[in-house]
């Protein structure tokens, strides 16, 4: 694959991925392809959901964009993801799902909860490495909230 230099413009208002899976080699993948695609992006992480939450209302500068794995330990993602659209000061973030699961039931409820995407771990590189490569160009599109406003 060759790398090309990432859509999102340098400077200190680039959206910070917030990765949320309690299986460590997940996230390295995520890193890994982050690193590979040239995303300037910073990165957070948390390792379940009372953690991103916590992480969250303690204020991670936005804009930010969630990805996050279903099936974790003390709070999943559709719970925490429940909580995120339940909160006034949260609910407009953006949230991707990412996740080995294809079960129907996990599917309809991450969108009816206004996840904006659903994305299959199958082959665990080859996906998470398309995944990433569409959020170059998805944080090249789109206009994200920030405090003070939107991000382009």
């Amino acid at each position: 694959m060759t790398r090309r230099k990432s859509s999102v413009p340098m400077f200190d208002n680039r959206p910070t991925i917030m990765i949320v899976d309690d299986d460590e080699v997940a996230v390295m993948a995520v890193r890994r392809a982050i690193k590979r695609h040239g995303l300037p992006n910073p990165t957070v992480e948390a390792r379940d959901g009372l953690e991103a939450l916590e992480r969250l209302r303690a204020g991670i500068r936005r804009p930010y964009l969630i990805l996050l794995d279903i099936n974790m330990p003390r709070m999943t993602g559709l719970e925490l993801l429940a909580t995120i659209r339940a909160d006034d000061e949260l609910t407009d973030s953006v949230v991707f799902i990412m996740t080995t699961s294809d079960s129907p039931r996990d599917v309809s409820e991450a969108y009816r909860l206004h996840a904006a995407g659903y994305i299959r771990k199958e082959e665990a590189y080859r996906s998470i490495s398309e995944a990433v490569s569409m959020l170059d160009v998805y944080f090249g599109l789109v206009t994200l909230p920030t405090e003070t406003g939107v991000a382009r």
